[in-house]
């Protein structure tokens, strides 16, 4: 049997990682200021988190929804303490793209409607209505298609309100992420975000925030929506929550109220989940990482917007994004093979910084180092005589 080929390969095996590093099979050591995708939170293989799950498990993996499972409300009471949601409730699932399947089927129980605001860029997820609900057709299939879903232009008010006066009562929701990632570090505004809270409460609609990447503490605040300082319906979240660990969640706000069945799931909420959601919002709560995430960002911000060959350098805390011009195309792949560097990327020409959220400043000043000697050496390439001898007069 064969891997269903969905992936394009780095030739790199990852057997070992610790911290904000990770180790190939060869033993070559690697700065990962990817974060996995901006899973790892609070660093690989964190010993508070490995306990809290080797303990778990030498009590109980798993039982399904059908029992009661205290460790659910003990990671409701902490959830809503570190993120000060604490009226919300909690509905736990495995993913972003299920917590986002969730939260806009949620809305439209409860308001009873079809149409869908999403947003230019916006990246929702992969299931049905998630992907739905994502700008990039080439990852909907035919039966994903809907009318439902309309685009509008990201921090645009003028076509938000223009929608809202012409389609106000069809509207259940508007999704949006508070810094998109897949996107490309696009940052809501904050004017944006409170125009949508507005028309929502004004419509009847339901604001859902999209929290999967840009969450947990990963902006400085624990969800970026809250820089507009306003509260969303339903936040949704993943990646971060278990530090590598599948699990996801949807917080909802009290005028939505549940009943039995109409929402499920088989692994939401297991006893591994919850002890290794527990566990990172213990650390980022001790370790208090968000105060660090707005300290080490803004350095790592000011530092690259130093760097005079990249710009466009924007994001909150340790969600940053630059654009990079053609003569540095090679500047990712150049990170990570010649200095064994992890970052991300947007297409087409974006690198995306996700570290861990207790990365150390010794750790942000060699990615920096390494990205001032990768800059110099691709500029010198581009500006060599044999390069320049091909551009006229």
């Amino acid at each position: 049997m064969t891997l269903f080929d969905v992936y394009p390969l780095n030739d790199i095996t990852i057997v070992k990682a610790k911290g904000s590093y990770v180790w190939d099979d060869k033993g070559t050591s690697y700065l990962d200021m990817y974060g996995g995708h901006a899973v790892i939170s609070i660093g690989h293989s964190n010993p508070h988190w490995m306990q809290r799950i080797e303990d778990q498990l030498h009590k109980i993996a798993f039982y399904s929804n059908s029992i009661k499972i205290p460790l659910q409300q003990q990671l409701a009471d902490k959830l809503g303490k570190v993120s000060e949601k604490e009226a919300y409730q909690l509905f736990l699932c495995n993913s972003g793209a299920e917590a986002n399947e969730n939260a806009l089927k949620l809305a439209s129980f409860y308001n009873g409607r079809k149409k869908i605001i999403a947003f230019k860029k916006a990246f929702h997820g992969r299931t049905s209505l998630a992907v739905a609900a994502t700008d990039n057709p080439g990852i909907v299939a035919p039966v994903n298609e809907t009318e439902n879903v309309i685009f509008l232009p990201f921090n645009d008010c003028e076509a938000l309100m223009e929608y809202f006066k012409d389609h106000g009562n069809e509207i259940s929701s508007v999704i949006i992420e508070g810094i998109q990632g897949v996107g490309g570090i696009n940052v809501a505004d904050i004017k944006f975000l409170q125009l949508i809270r507005e028309l929502c409460t004004e419509h009847d609609a339901v604001f859902i925030a999209d929290s999967v990447q840009c969450g947990y503490g990963r902006s400085g605040k624990f969800f970026s929506h809250d820089f507009a300082g306003i509260d969303a319906d339903i936040y949704s979240m993943a990646k971060g929550m278990g530090n590598g660990f599948p699990v996801g969640a949807i917080l909802i706000a009290p005028q939505i109220q549940p009943k039995h069945f109409m929402l499920g799931t088989t692994f939401g909420g297991n006893h591994l989940a919850c002890a290794a959601a527990l566990a990172v919002l213990e650390v980022i709560e001790k370790d208090e990482l968000m105060k660090k995430v707005e300290e080490n960002g803004t350095y790592l911000m000011n530092e690259l917007k130093a760097i005079k060959d990249i710009s466009n350098v924007r994001g909150k805390g340790l969600m940053i994004g630059f654009d990079v011009p053609e003569n540095l195309k090679d500047l990712k792949k150049n990170l990570l093979f010649k200095h064994h560097i992890f970052t991300g990327e947007a297409k087409p020409n974006v690198i995306r910084l996700l570290p861990a959220l207790n990365i150390n400043r010794s750790s942000i000043d060699e990615f920096l180092t390494a990205l001032r000697i990768e800059i110099s050496a691709l500029t010198s390439t581009s500006t060599s005589p044999s390069n320049l001898s091909s551009i006229p007069n």
